[in-house]
């Protein structure tokens, strides 16, 4: 895909920051227009993160057009908000490919650019990395800064606190831009800061109040007294003083799409001794209506015609993962008031709108704090409630910690609702959920469960929801396939796993939604095949009568073979000293970058055809 770069006569002019850097101040709003027409136009022809990019525009043009990059850091939380950045930094005509496989990374990633300071995907890291950095720069001594630019959102979670904590402390010169996009600014207030901004991070306002602290500072009743005063001045015009309190000189809110007003301010902050805060206010979405009144739904999208006043229908499908939880999530809170759901931030890609909506008194959104959420559910369950974790497997990676010491070790009654584990696709390494079996499978007191359908996925949710203790049920991203659902009240016996067919030589243990490939790979090889469903406790006594009547066993699972349930199996057939060769299959000791989960499933030989040719290159 090409775009007719004679529509952005500047735009196509830079490369790199460098040549951005070239032009008049002038010129950067014609510059941030371009910018976000080309951002639209691109990422309405190929999908990607949308809204996000739109409101940081302003920021990004003027964060490289003061600072020296990539002499100097620039680091991005998250991520989402990063494409404008790519666009700058030599990757414009690239754009198009983003996210898809073997083209540009979906987040800021090292190896992708000198660019990009930091690979990002998961929340909060931003300020912690910072810190190291202002510490590493410090001690090169080549007078490198550092600026990260963390969302509003972000500054939920624990971690971005403890980075202000240290960061305040040990007094290293870096700069954080709070880019605050969830709340308004008028006019006059607008205006009134952006003025102040300039005079607070001007030379002659910092430079009296460094040396009036120095003066006073001798004599702590002046000394409390001057404090109290300063506060006082700007505490009518700006939001607390808490970033203060913990060592950062704080600089805001001023407008975030105010290019020329942003470039004066950065400018005069670049300059600023110790750690710095900015308050940017912006708007998700900026300069696209729709995406301005619906960032959420605009967050991601998919290719659409941006002249149109709405994304595309998307087509009728079966119902996914997430759906089926949701739907489980309501029709049990119906007849059971102890069941408290919670979510760290991610409402609507866990299916829990509804549930939010009809059940307000037993939801829990705790934001950006995955570790608060898991302790939380501990709390909720010693307070004799049935608390549900939804959350995504590589966000419970966040939360290892509170898993073991504050559910497990109680054995405590939380169930964990994992969804996106497996093989997610287009988000890539840090978003795969390649590990949650391996992390969980050597906790005691869990019960771990993968179910092969949607059938199966509600079965688990109920049998994991009436269990004295911790359990997991671990599903895929995207849809079912198509069964019909059983009553919330049936369960299944803990541990027993399902004969699906019977074969001769080979029996392939099927964990998880890879049964489907696994069915179709033992038709071809007539094969035993058994839908394990759970992979703690896993069943002994069938694996103990398939040792015994096969030569092979094959184990497939959508997790790393390392340490995962395959590797349960081997562990359980060492002990009984069997005597039977076993194939372990599942995701290599690599991260998995991204592509469409079919995409990467054919290169792992995930699917059928790699599951039968993976069986007899073994056997031969």
């Amino acid at each position: 895909m090409t775009i007719d770069l004679s529509h952005y006569p500047l735009l196509a002019k830079i490369d790199k920051p460098e040549q951005l850097r070239e032009f008049p101040q002038e010129q950067l709003k014609q510059i941030s227009d371009e910018l976000r027409s080309y951002l639209l136009n691109s990422v309405s022809k190929s999908s990607g993160h949308f809204a996000s990019g739109l409101g940081t525009i302003e920021l990004t043009v003027a964060l490289h057009y003061v600072y020296n990059t990539p002499v100097d850091h620039l680091i991005w939380d998250v991520g989402h908000q990063a494409y404008p950045h790519k666009i700058l930094t030599g990757r414009r005509d690239k754009l198009h490919t983003i996210r898809q496989k073997d083209g540009l990374h979906p987040f800021p990633w090292r190896e992708e650019s000198e660019y990009d300071v930091l690979s990002v995907g998961h929340s909060s890291t931003s300020i912690s990395a910072a810190v190291g950095l202002a510490v590493a720069a410090e001690k090169e001594g080549i007078n490198r800064k550092t600026v990260a630019v963390i969302g509003d959102g972000a500054m939920t979670a624990g971690m971005a606190f403890e980075a202000l904590n240290h960061g305040g402390d040990i007094h290293k010169d870096m700069l954080i831009v709070l880019n605050d996009n969830d709340m308004s600014i008028s006019e006059n207030v607008g205006a009134l800061n952006t003025h102040l901004a300039k005079l607070l991070s001007g030379s002659l306002y910092t430079g009296l109040r460094e040396k009036s602290k120095r003066i006073l500072g001798s004599i702590p009743p002046i000394k409390e007294l001057a404090s109290k005063a300063e506060e006082h001045l700007k505490g009518m015009v700006v939001p607390s003083t808490f970033f203060e309190e913990l060592g950062f000189n704080y600089i805001g809110p001023i407008d975030g799409h105010d290019v020329s007003s942003l470039v004066d301010t950065v400018r005069n902050m670049r300059s600023l001794k110790g750690p710095q805060i900015l308050h940017v206010i912006t708007t998700k979405g900026k300069g696209y209506e729709q995406a301005e009144q619906d960032p959420i739904k605009y967050h991601a999208v998919p290719k659409f015609d941006h002249t149109s006043q709405s994304l595309p229908a998307s087509k009728a499908s079966l119902p996914t993962y997430s759906k089926i939880f949701g739907d489980w999530l309501c029709a049990t809170a119906e007849v059971d008031n102890k069941l408290m759901a919670i979510t760290p931030a991610m409402r609507e890609g866990s299916g829990m709108v509804e549930f939010s909506q009809r059940f307000p008194e037993q939801y829990f959104d705790v934001a950006i704090a995955e570790q608060h959420a898991v302790t939380f559910a501990a709390g909720l369950a010693i307070g004799g409630n049935k608390p549900v974790v939804a959350i995504y497997s590589s966000f419970l990676q966040r939360a290892y910690d509170q898993l073991i010491h504050d559910v497990a070790i109680q054995n405590l009654p939380v169930l964990f609702a994992i969804d996106r584990a497996g093989i997610v696709g287009a988000d890539g390494p840090t978003h795969q959920g390649s590990f949650d079996l391996s992390f969980m499978r050597c906790v005691p007191n869990l019960v771990i469960m993968a179910p092969s359908d949607e059938a199966e996925c509600r079965l688990m949710l109920n049998t994991g929801h009436q269990h004295q203790g911790p359990a997991a049920v671990r599903y895929p991203r995207g849809s079912g396939t198509g069964v019909a659902l059983p009553s919330i009240s049936e369960t299944i016996e803990i541990g027993k796993g399902v004969l699906k067919r019977s074969g001769e030589k080979l029996a392939i243990l099927a964990f998880g939604t890879v049964l489907t490939e696994a069915h179709l790979a033992a038709e071809q090889l007539n094969a035993t095949l058994v839908d394990m469903r759970f992979v703690k406790p896993l069943d002994c006594q069938l694996i103990k009568q398939l040792a015994a009547s096969h030569e092979y066993l094959i184990t497939v699972e959508d997790n790393a073979i390392a340490g995962g349930a395959g590797s349960a199996v081997n562990e359980f057939i060492h002990s009984q000293k069997c005597t039977v060769d076993i194939l372990n299959i599942g995701l290599p000791d690599s991260f998995i970058k991204h592509g469409t989960q079919q995409e990467i499933h054919t290169e792992l030989g995930l699917d059928h055809p790699g599951i039968i040719q993976k069986i007899t290159d073994f056997i031969n």
